[in-house]
C-alpha cells in the first residue's frame, strides 16, 4: 500500500478523533480503509469503530480504492458529498475532476480532456497523480462504478441501462470491472429492496444527492423562485422543478430536501432528485449539474461559523447553511443576471425573460404542465444580431452585451462552469461590455467563486457601498454566501425580492 496516497500524518490525529466521533460534518472529505477487513467507509459509518492501528485514512474514495480497499455496502461511500471547491488542490485537478466527475472520460480520450482544459496529456496525468494520487482513467474509472453500485441499490434500471448511464461502453467492460473493484458481480450487489425502488425505465429515476448539514432549503427556493423563468423552471411548494438539455438528451428533474429520512442507520441529509429516464444517457453530467445548482459541496459549518465571526450573526442564526443558488447551464445564468439588470422590476424581468424564451429557446415536451421550454443556447442566441433581440424588448445596451456574451461562450472564449478560471472570466466578460457587479454575480452563481462579491448591489440608502466592500474583507474567503443572507434579508425586510441585487 503505497503511502502517498493517504492523508498527512501530521493531520491524522485530526481525522482520528472525527472518526470516533462520527462528526458528519467530515462526510465526504476523507475515507478510512480498515487493514483487517480490506474495506473503506465515510466517518459517518454505523459499523463498530476499529482500532487505530487499522486505520488507514485517504483524500478520495479513488485513493481508497487503488490501494486495495472496497467501498463499504452499509454506509455506502457514493452517497459522501463531493469535495468542496475550496479544497486544497490545484486550480487544473480541480477543473479536471470536476469534468472526470462530470462523464468528460465517458466514450473520450485523456488527450480530449487536456486539450479542453489547455494543458497537454502529460502534464495533466502528473498534475492528477500529484495531487489525487490516482491516474484520470482510474478517477473515471471509481466514478463510473460508484454511480453504477448506487444505481443497482436504489433503483430498479436494468444492469444493462445501469452500465451505459454509469459511462460504460460495454456490458462486458462493466462487469469485469465491477469483478475486479468489489470482487461481486452487478447482479450479487443488488439488493433485494432494490426491485421495489424508485426508478422504472419509462419513468423517472431517483437518486439522493448527499450534502453537509445545515441546508436552508426554504431560502434556496426562495432565491430560485425569484429567479425562475415560466416554462423553464418553476417552484411549486417544496419542490424545484426544471427543463434540461445535457449533450444532446432534454428531459426533467424535479427536486426536494429530504434530510428527514433515515436509511441502513445512517442520518440522511441529502436533496431527493428526480431525473427522467430520457437523461439515463448522460447521468453524471446531469448530476454535477445539480450539486452545482443547490451547492451541495459546500461546507456550511466553516461558513456559517466565519461569517457569524465576521459580524452576520443575526443572519446566519435565522437562516443556517445557506447555500450560493447555481445553475444548470452557465450560459442561462449569465442571461438571466442580464435580463434582470435590463429591467426595472420584477414583473419586467418575469416579461422579458418570457419573450426572449419564447424566440430564441426551445419548445419541449418533458412531461409536466410547467415546464415546456429550454433556456436559449449560446450559439443560437450568438447567431442572433443585435436588432433580434432588442425587437424582444431589451435595450440596445444590454442586447450588444448579451449577443458578445453568447458569442464568447459559444466560441470556447470564456468558460461558466465550476472549476474555471475566474481571473479569466472575469477578463473576457469585461470585454463583452459586462460591468464590475454583474460578473461578480455571474461568478458566485454560474463558476462557484465563493469569494465572488457584488457590493454595489447589496447596498441601501443606509450603507454605503465602500463601507460595505470594507466590512467584507472579514467574510472572505466566503464572500458569496455572505451576499446570499444580505440578499435574503432584505427580501424578508421589504416583503419582496431586492431587485438590483441580480
Amino acid at each position: 500500500m503505497s503511502d502517498n496516497l493517504e492523508i498527512d500524518p501530521a493531520i491524522d490525529e485530526v481525522y482520528a478523533r472525527a472518526l470516533d466521533a462520527r462528526d458528519a460534518r467530515f462526510d465526504g472529505v476523507f475515507f478510512v480503509g480498515i487493514t483487517s477487513t480490506g474495506i473503506y467507509c465515510r466517518p459517518i459509518c454505523p459499523a463498530r469503530v476499529s482500532h487505530p492501528e487499522r486505520r488507514r485514512f485517504f483524500t478520495s474514495a479513488a485513493a481508497a480504492e487503488r490501494a486495495g480497499y472496497r467501498p463499504c455496502l452499509r454506509c455506502r461511500p457514493e452517497l459522501a458529498p463531493g469535495r468542496a471547491a475550496c479544497d486544497a488542490v490545484s486550480r487544473l485537478a480541480r477543473a479536471a475532476t470536476s469534468r472526470i466527475a462530470a462523464g468528460a472520460l465517458n466514450g473520450r480520450a485523456v488527450a480530449d480532456l487536456a486539450r479542453e482544459l489547455g494543458v497537454g496529456e502529460r502534464h495533466l496525468r502528473r498534475v492528477l497523480e500529484r495531487e489525487m494520487g490516482v491516474s484520470p482513467i482510474e478517477l473515471a474509472l471509481t466514478h463510473r462504478l460508484l454511480l453504477a453500485k448506487r444505481l443497482l441499490a436504489d433503483t430498479r434500471l436494468s444492469v444493462t441501462r445501469i452500465a451505459y448511464a454509469s459511462g460504460f461502453q460495454s456490458l462486458r467492460r462493466f462487469n469485469a470491472a465491477f469483478r475486479e473493484r468489489y470482487r461481486l458481480s452487478p447482479s450479487e450487489l443488488r439488493r433485494p429492496e432494490s426491485r421495489s425502488a424508485s426508478g422504472r425505465d419509462d419513468d423517472f429515476v431517483r437518486l439522493s444527492l448527499a450534502y453537509r448539514p445545515p441546508l436552508a432549503w426554504a431560502a434556496l427556493l426562495q432565491l430560485l423562485q425569484r429567479d425562475a423563468v415560466r416554462g423553464i423552471d418553476a417552484v411549486e411548494g417544496d419542490r424545484y422543478l426544471s427543463a434540461v438539455r445535457v449533450g444532446g438528451h432534454v428531459g426533467a428533474i424535479v427536486a426536494r430536501d429530504g434530510a428527514s429520512g433515515r436509511r441502513a442507520g445512517v442520518a440522511r441529509h441529502s436533496v431527493e432528485v428526480d431525473v427522467t429516464a430520457s437523461l439515463l444517457p448522460v447521468l453524471m453530467a446531469v448530476i454535477a449539474r445539480v450539486r452545482h445548482l443547490f451547492d451541495l459541496d459546500a461546507e456550511p459549518s466553516v461558513i456559517d461559523v466565519q461569517l457569524a465571526q465576521g459580524g452576520l450573526g443575526r443572519l446566519v442564526e435565522a437562516h443556517r447553511g445557506v447555500r450560493v443558488a447555481g445553475g444548470l447551464d452557465g450560459f442561462d445564468v449569465a442571461l438571466r443576471v442580464l435580463l434582470r439588470r435590463a429591467s426595472r422590476s420584477q414583473t419586467a424581468y418575469e416579461s422579458l425573460a418570457w419573450r426572449v424564451t419564447a424566440a430564441l429557446g426551445e419548445a419541449v415536451d418533458v412531461g409536466l404542465p410547467s415546464l415546456h421550454h429550454l433556456a436559449p443556447d449560446a450559439r443560437r442566441v450568438a447567431a442572433t444580431d443585435v436588432h433580434a433581440i432588442t425587437s424582444l424588448g431589451v435595450g440596445e445596451r444590454f442586447a450588444t452585451v448579451i449577443v458578445d456574451v453568447a458569442r464568447a461562450v459559444a466560441a470556447g472564449r470564456v468558460l461558466l462552469e465550476p472549476g474555471c478560471d475566474p481571473r479569466d472570466v472575469a477578463r473576457e466578460l469585461s470585454a463583452a461590455g459586462v460591468d464590475e457587479q454583474l460578473i461578480a454575480h455571474i461568478l458566485a452563481r454560474a463558476a462557484a467563486w465563493p469569494d465572488s462579491f457584488p457590493a454595489r448591489d447589496l447596498t441601501s440608502s443606509a450603507i454605503e457601498w465602500s463601507s460595505l466592500r470594507k466590512r467584507a474583507e472579514r467574510w472572505r474567503p466566503w464572500r458569496a454566501y455572505a451576499a446570499m443572507h444580505l440578499r435574503i434579508d432584505d427580501m424578508a425586510a421589504h416583503d419582496a425580492p431586492s431587485f438590483r441585487a441580480g
